[in-house]
């Protein structure tokens, strides 16, 4: 079964457990007048239309790669996780100005034993539902899936609370309902700027994870030639469509040929361990027969221990015949005059060397 219709099969198992969940929350919650109980029943209806949201964000992000869009409609996903989270944020502000103008109004509550069986019951389907879904999201790499999750196991914080409230009542006859009802809309509230914020960041194109990083470069490292993975730049177009680029350190003394043989082995074996496509090798040359770059390496990397946000060099290659060092410094994304620390280095290489001309790229700290 492919990843759109388990994406689809899990949405409509949340869309019918939300449904009948909002229905009988409602009835309960009209007939025992209780605000909290009834927030919760919109709640549910506001996760009932995330899951058909997804369903359509799933079905519109499987559409085949066209000449317009040729990375694919995957990145649609982000939209409908936006959505989701705008409907969630919706959700939550409708129930904290209902719960205020409780608050205001007050009306004593009448709960029963059915209420407190069927919020009981809630708790239960809610967890065991946004565990589920929050499980199958993760395994899916969808977020809408992952969001919906989430907010089904802060709905069973929720319901809990609202049980909770009504256990304060019956036992002490004090009315926390309309206070229960603003923390539940906080709650919903937050998981809906949170929903956003990630989404947003997705969009912007967040780092990648370090298991990702590792596995990549792992892959990478494994083959004999290759004597470090730099500059590794992942780039997500959603529906598990990931496309890569890496620079790679190898001998100065290997063919074109044989460098063609390994790039084509490389994007091969990481296609096949990580299910990245890797759509560009960079090359690094690294002196063979040159001792001199053994000990400038050395001297280097003592050199940027005198700054915190200098993270790594790479990339070191002598030209004796232009008298030229070259190689690329990492900085931190933290350090606010990057340009000041490449000229401080290069002005003390130039001292260590003199007659050679140095040249550093800067470099970020794109993954792990």
């Amino acid at each position: 079964m492919n990843r759109t219709k388990k994406i689809v099969q899990t949405s409509i198992v949340g869309i019918i457990a939300n449904v009948f969940l909002a229905a009988f929350k409602a009835f309960i919650g009209i007939i025992s007048n209780s605000v909290a109980i009834t927030m919760d029943a919109v709640n549910n209806l506001s996760d009932a239309m995330s899951s058909f949201i997804t369903i359509v964000g799933a079905r519109l992000s499987a559409k085949e790669p066209d000449k317009e869009h040729p990375y694919g409609y995957g990145r649609i996903e982000y939209l409908t996780t936006m959505v989701i989270g705008v409907i969630i944020l919706y959700a939550g502000i409708t129930s904290l100005i209902e719960s205020v103008q409780k608050i205001i109004n007050p009306a004593t509550p009448d709960y029963s034993a059915a209420a407190l069986v069927i919020v009981t019951a809630a708790i239960i389907v809610k967890i065991l539902l946004g565990l589920y879904t929050k499980k199958s999201g993760e395994k899916l790499m969808s977020d809408s899936l992952v969001a919906s999750g989430k907010d089904a196991l802060n709905d069973s914080i929720i319901s809990a609370s609202t049980l909770l409230a009504a256990i304060i009542f019956i036992t002490t006859g004090l009315s926390i309902e309309a206070f229960v009802g603003i923390l539940i809309a906080v709650m919903i509230i937050k998981t809906g700027f949170e929903t956003l914020k990630e989404t947003i960041g997705e969009i912007l194109g967040a780092r990648i994870s370090t298991e990702i990083s590792r596995s990549v470069k792992n892959s990478i490292n494994s083959f004999p030639e290759v004597n470090g993975v730099y500059d590794l730049l992942i780039h997500d177009y959603g529906n598990q469509k990931l496309v890569g680029s890496a620079h790679i350190e190898i001998p100065d003394d290997i063919t074109v040929p044989q460098i063609d043989k390994l790039e084509r082995q490389i994007a091969t074996k990481v296609l096949k361990d990580t299910g990245i496509v890797i759509s560009g090798i960079s090359i690094y040359s690294m002196n063979t027969s040159n001792q001199k770059a053994t000990e400038l390496r050395a001297k280097i990397n003592e050199i940027i221990k005198d700054y915190p946000n200098a993270l790594q060099m790479h990339g070191l290659y002598i030209d004796e015949e232009e008298k030229k060092i070259t190689f690329d410094l990492v900085i931190s994304f933290k350090e606010k005059d990057k340009k000041g620390v490449i000229d401080n280095v290069k002005e003390r290489v130039e001292k260590l060397y003199e007659g050679y001309d140095v040249q550093i790229a800067l470099d970020y700290d794109y993954s792990d």
